[in-house]
């Protein structure tokens, strides 16, 4: 049974894909069996990829508003050893859509469970907004949230508004709903604002961040626009090493024993 984890933050920019993406393909790395989930109609991951977004025929859109199988739109990349149910610009009026639907927060929950005995880990990529999408994703995390925070000014104000709507989010819908890791992402080790932030926020989730930080990398943004994760792309640049380590630290937390 796979576990699931939704990558979110309402603050574009933080580095939700990059994480979707890159802790992806270090969990396959390690012998995993891994999905990603583009539930973000600006459709990053599915673009990151290497997938032009606008020939998907078949991806989260008809999954969550038609109803279509999950099986039927997933795409495998052999290569890099992990699969994507891909998101198209169909999804932009998604939001629009789920507000008729019946149901409509657990759209992708249930359409996830027809494949959750196939992977071990599904991971899904939110928008950066609090809308019917990202509470799909929400509803969804059955294992909890992966929050990636940026080391910078007004981070914690953010987040602060997000812990708040997980919280109306448990007491309306999913009363499961935890918040599995903080990622502190985009660290700048020469500046004290950085390091002040990742003080605050270890403060603040004690138990929930992560100890692996994720530092700006000029390789992590590169590797995109090659339609690759930095393991592919330069796996001995910092952001790889940092990748490796924070999926090495989430499979010790949940107990996986490591196939490398």
């Amino acid at each position: 049974m796979a576990r699931i984890y939704t990558i979110l933050n309402q603050k574009g920019g933080v580095g939700k894909t990059t994480t979707t993406i890159n802790l992806g393909a270090y969990l396959a790395y390690y012998g995993q069996r891994v999905l990603l989930v583009d539930i973000d109609p600006q459709a990053n991951t599915t673009s990151c990829l290497g997938i032009d977004k606008n020939t998907v025929k078949s991806g989260t859109y008809q999954t969550i508003i038609n109803g279509e199988s999950v099986s039927s739109a997933v795409m495998h990349n052999p290569r890099l050893k992990i699969s994507l149910l891909p998101s198209s610009p169909d999804l932009a009026g998604a939001e629009v859509e789920l507000i008729e639907v019946l149901a409509r927060e657990g759209r992708l929950k249930n359409a996830l469970q027809a494949v959750q005995d196939r992977y071990d880990y599904i991971l899904i990529d939110c928008p950066p907004s609090l809308g019917l999408l990202t509470i799909n994703g929400m509803v969804a995390a059955q294992d909890g949230l992966l929050i990636p925070v940026q080391c910078e000014y007004l981070a914690l104000e953010g987040i602060s508004q997000l812990v708040s709507t997980i919280e109306r989010v448990r007491q309306a819908v999913f009363p499961k709903l935890t918040i599995r890791g903080v990622i502190l992402t985009m660290y700048d080790s020469r500046t004290n604002l950085a390091k002040d932030v990742v003080d605050e926020i270890r403060k603040h989730f004690p138990n929930e961040a992560m100890e692996t930080v994720i530092p700006r990398s000029v390789r992590l943004a590169e590797a995109p626009s090659y339609g690759l994760p930095i393991l592919s792309y330069h796996p001995s640049s910092p952001g790889a090493v940092a990748y490796d380590q924070l999926a090495r630290e989430l499979l010790k937390k949940d107990g996986v024993k490591l196939a490398v």
